[in-house]
């Protein structure tokens, strides 16, 4: 399926951290932004994973493919770097990344270990607003700042555990990132997609079950795929979403609205 051309990027730069491999939300994103006409840049998190990311960076045509583990010190500061160096500003991007320790992960969220918080903390939440701190001076006249949450940030999911609090606390700093950058014009919003099926997704016990039961609860009893997600990433990167930051937006065929 491809994604369907809504709106313009032509013109826009954009960075992607996350993608995985085809499947993964930040592909699916990436498609619709090259759809519309945005150039990108995108970040790989290893050597392991670099085969399966370049095939989807090569098909969309990156011109820039850049390592970049948010745990490893410097990494991130020399993708922003390359960025100016190559391009001189960015006009978006988008932050889909997410981890936790398995033990962490698959336990009580009370029995959780300081160090698994703090290392999920840091690489799924605090490396959003390191990426807005470094976008910030290479988007003089304006920008939008994307990240992926999930419901599981503000009602219990069984399984989702340690993620749920992470995810809250990456909802929050959403909203102080566009309070603080709007006066530049720069945006921030996350997308809140219902459960899809990816290789990030797998590691949550019983995650079939999550998907079944959300295409149930749902009322269009419809799950979503990521060329939904990418749709309203290519949206609200667009001029058309100049007026919409500091927000939480589902899609998830309006499961969220059901009790």
């Amino acid at each position: 399926m491809q994604p369907s051309v809504t709106t313009s990027l032509h013109g826009k730069r954009g960075l992607v951290v996350g993608i995985a491999n085809q499947s993964s939300i930040a592909a699916g994103c990436a498609r619709a932004f090259v759809a519309a006409g945005a150039t990108l840049a995108a970040t790989y998190l290893n050597d392991k994973a670099l085969p399966h990311v370049r095939p989807v960076a090569d098909t969309l045509g990156c011109e820039l493919l850049l390592p970049c583990d948010v745990r490893v010190p410097g990494q991130l500061e020399a993708v922003f770097e390359q960025l100016r160096s190559v391009w001189g500003r960015l006009d978006f991007l988008l932050h889909a990344i997410a981890f936790a320790p398995a033990d962490d992960l698959h336990g009580r969220v009370v029995d959780c270990s300081p160090a698994g918080f703090g290392l999920a903390m840091d690489v799924s939440c605090h490396s959003f607003l390191r990426m807005a701190h470094l976008a910030e001076p290479l988007m003089p006249t304006g920008g939008c700042l994307l990240t992926v949450s999930f419901y599981g940030s503000r009602r219990v999911v069984a399984n989702y555990n340690l993620m749920g609090p992470v995810k809250a606390a990456l909802e929050s700093a959403v909203r102080y990132t566009a309070t603080e950058l709007g006066p530049k014009q720069i945006r921030a919003n996350a997308i809140s997609p219902g459960p899809i099926s990816t290789r990030a997704a797998s590691g949550i016990a019983h995650f079939d079950e999550l998907l079944e039961a959300e295409a149930a609860e749902a009322p269009e009893h419809q799950l979503v795929d990521i060329e939904d997600v990418g749709a309203l990433a290519a949206f609200l990167v667009s001029d058309g979403a100049r007026r919409i930051t500091g927000n939480i937006i589902p899609v998830d065929g309006g499961q969220h609205v059901v009790a």
